[in-house]
């Protein structure tokens, strides 16, 4: 059979009968206590101090003090167990008053069989209210530590943002001006009919090049990762055939049909950078992939919008992806092949500019066949706006070789 715990009570009276009848009581409700008797606010306060009591048993009128008085010293010593007024009668309203104070609760010395019972209570009121109290405590620490963690991680982000930023520009500038003085080399080996420094002049250009497109790139995912979401209206065609014409210059390109279909019965918005730096990356990426065997080598975009989304599809008949690498090609780093050499983070930087603007992106691809990339984007036209345009389909289409 498990033994109670023994409670340490400290009993405030100057009527030692009552002490002993209160003592009774206790023994015949089957509590388990040892008992500490004082009378006078000295010894009180010195008890206080040393017994550690569980629990304290007050009579209200005392010689020097009273129970009020009692409890406030209780207050005052940083003594937080339960206080239960054990009186002779007094008046309702002194009952909720002290009640009010802070006592936990209020026998009558006609009826201390409540003794054992209130003492429980009390005891567990007591212990659910420690457990809160240090339930918030624990929150408010864990929340004040979440907070400076939020903080520091915050400012991390930035000085982050702030560094790849500065260095991508830092290390562009002087790049631009290697190939401006290479370019004047090359002049002044034209001139020469040197084909010696032709041939090294070409290998660092494409070093050169190389660097500046992974700069471009590390620049393209810092923007994206601080810059917000900017929604305005936007002309598919135009910011398509923008990107197609910087690429005309593109290794290859000139070998390319590009054909543009553009569906528009509603106006579109988004955020027109994020759908620039999308459509960079893969129409880039279509070109750079081109099977050089092929004579008819093709990229086809097509593009519809609803009053919902944007439906993009960029086609081309490249060397393909193989299967195995379909779902890890938009990972940071990742390349499918090693005979074209990129940064590996053009369809990373994709996959993250779409996710910003919640669409989705579906890669489907054969080796040797091509790729086709599906876009779904959300149109964030004004629903009043949706509201009063009719659907009709404007088509504007081109097809031509760079």
């Amino acid at each position: 059979m498990k033994v109670k715990p023994e409670l340490k009570i400290l009993v405030l009276d100057d009527d030692v009968e009552d002490v002993e009848l209160i003592a009774w009581e206790l023994q015949k409700g089957g509590v388990n206590f040892q008992l500490r008797h004082v009378s006078t606010k000295e010894s009180f306060v010195s008890a206080l101090k040393e017994y550690n009591a569980d629990v304290i048993l007050s009579d209200h009128h005392l010689p020097q003090f009273d129970s009020s008085e009692a409890l406030q010293l209780c207050y005052a010593n940083k003594v937080d167990i339960p206080f239960i007024l054990v009186s002779g009668a007094v008046s309702e309203n002194f009952a909720n008053d002290t009640i009010k104070e802070g006592v936990d609760d209020y026998i009558l010395k006609t009826s201390l069989t409540r003794l054992p019972a209130a003492i429980n209570k009390a005891l567990k009121q007591h212990a659910l209210h420690r457990a809160k109290l240090n339930a918030d405590a624990e929150l408010k620490f864990k929340n004040n530590q979440l907070l400076r963690t939020i903080e520091e991680l915050s400012k991390i982000n930035k000085e982050l943002d702030t560094f790849v930023y500065s260095v991508s520009h830092n290390l562009r500038a002087p790049l631009m001006s290697v190939l401006g003085i290479l370019n004047l080399v090359k002049l002044e080996d034209q001139h020469n009919n040197n084909g010696t420094l032709a041939t090294y002049h070409a290998m660092i250009e494409e070093s050169i090049l190389k660097l500046d497109e992974t700069l471009k790139d590390i620049l393209d995912y810092s923007r994206n990762a601080r810059k917000d979401i900017r929604i305005e209206r936007v002309d598919l065609n135009r910011i398509i055939n923008d990107n197609l014409e910087r690429m005309r210059f593109m290794a290859g390109s000139e070998n390319i049909t590009q054909t543009v279909t553009i569906q528009e019965p509603l106006p579109f918005y988004s955020d027109q950078y994020r759908l620039s730096v999308i459509f960079n990356n893969l129409i880039s990426n279509a070109i750079k992939y081109s099977d050089l065997q092929k004579t008819d080598s093709f990229i086809e975009i097509y593009a519809t919008v609803s009053k919902t989304s944007a439906h993009v599809e960029i086609k081309d008949n490249g060397i393909g992806i193989n299967p195995d690498y379909i779902a890890k090609v938009t990972e940071m780093f990742f390349r499918a092949t090693e005979e074209h050499e990129g940064s590996g983070l053009g369809l990373y930087i994709v996959k993250e500019a779409v996710d910003k603007l919640h669409g989705t992106l579906t890669i489907e691809s054969e080796l040797g066949i091509g790729t086709r990339f599906v876009l779904d984007l959300p149109n964030f036209i004004p629903a009043t706006m949706a509201d009063h345009i009719e659907d009709k389909v404007t088509v504007k289409g081109q097809q031509h070789t760079s």
